[in-house]
């Protein structure tokens, strides 16, 4: 979760005036703060292009006419946060993302103007390989030269220990962003720009071990609004087959298959719930240490408790995908939910949906 005051959390719980803030740099250095009427973030771990944004003006100034207007708005770029007002007239923001704008559209006389973006990874995947590209050296290095290859002063955060990659090539139009996660993947990671626009390489917290970020209590003074539980098999294994063959490199192929090796697991191999591999491969893998530390961190997520809900709660902007929340339901039993993707509203009124990867019971 984005680092907020806990005076931000208790506030969320109580009647307030939400505080919003959208700001419109263009690319003549001017940065313009939008008076806005509604919209929306949506943020999707599951997506390539993780956060998105809806954001409704009744300024339709905003619409480019002229060639200069359209010059200022190609390449501009969006900041979004929303918080909350406090009582001594102080507020506290939380950001929803930066975001390339893609779209300005409205009636030119009488608005409403809708402008549309997606966040910064968007630069990347669109800045297709015209020729062959040689990524080598390091997952950190490798993931960090695709990124600024398309935007030279991005800032690359590693969450992870940086190993060794063999040399992979992608051909010409290949989508560098795709590139990007496949290399991380190779150290069991992920890669995505952040609510402030920097960019992280980061491993999915462990559900079973990782400390609750926020509490959605169905109880006097709690957030909680409704949820829905359920129970699928899908998506869910208990092996991992990496595998790794580096041509390039006249490398041996390599392998190692990691396994649900806890009888008392539901997901135990060989168990009730049987033999469910998932292969990954990548050329980048090159030893079998490699595929074996792959193999491993990818197992964490893909035996994850197949549990997940859909929790609706007031909105909470400083959330991020893969923060593990506490939800206490009317009943009082108590639940661990991993976050997978929410849609964060940009006026007072409307529901916060949350979507859940995996879950499970807590004491």
């Amino acid at each position: 979760m984005y680092p907020v005051s806990d005076r931000f959390l208790a506030r969320l719980a109580e009647s307030h005036t939400v505080a919003t803030r959208v700001q419109l740099f263009l690319t003549t250095g001017q940065v313009v703060d939008i008076e806005h009427t509604g919209g929306s973030v949506t943020v999707d771990r599951s997506q390539a292009i993780r956060r998105t944004c809806t954001v409704t003006s009744a300024d339709v100034s905003l619409i480019p006419r002229t060639p200069a207007d359209m010059l200022a708005t190609y390449g501009a770029r969006l900041r979004i946060a929303r918080g909350v007002e406090y009582g001594d007239g102080s507020t506290e923001l939380a950001p929803l993302g930066v975001f390339r704008l893609d779209s300005v559209d409205g009636d030119v006389t009488d608005g409403p103007v809708t402008l549309q973006g997606k966040d910064l990874s968007v630069v990347v995947a669109e800045d297709r390989l015209t020729e062959p590209y040689r990524a080598t050296g390091t997952v950190v290095g490798a993931v960090a030269a695709l990124i600024q290859r398309s935007i030279p002063d991005a800032d690359v955060i590693s969450q992870i220990v940086d190993a060794p990659i063999g040399a992979r090539t992608f051909d010409t139009d290949a989508d560098p962003w795709a590139g990007a996660q496949e290399i991380a993947a190779a150290a069991g990671a992920e890669v995505y720009p952040n609510a402030d626009g920097v960019f992280v390489i980061s491993q999915l917290p462990d559900l079973a071990t990782a400390t609750p970020v926020w509490a959605v209590e169905a109880a006097e003074g709690g957030v909680y609004i409704k949820a829905d539980r359920g129970m699928t098999s899908a998506n869910v294994f208990n092996g991992i087959l990496a595998r790794g063959e580096n041509t390039e490199e006249n490398a041996p192929p390599v392998q190692y298959l990691a396994t649900d090796d806890d009888p008392s697991s539901p997901t135990f191999w060989g168990g009730p719930f049987g033999r469910r591999p998932k292969v990954i491969s990548s050329s980048t893998l090159t030893t079998v240490n490699a595929c074996a530390q792959a193999a491993t961190l990818e197992l964490a997520k893909a035996k994850a408790p197949n549990a997940s809900g859909d929790v609706t709660s007031l909105p909470n902007a400083a959330l991020e995908p893969g923060d593990v929340i506490r939800v206490t339901h009317p009943d009082g039993t108590k639940e661990l939910h991993q976050v997978a993707s929410f849609s964060v509203p940009l006026d007072e009124a409307g529901d916060f949906p949350i979507t859940t990867i995996s879950a499970k019971e807590d004491s």
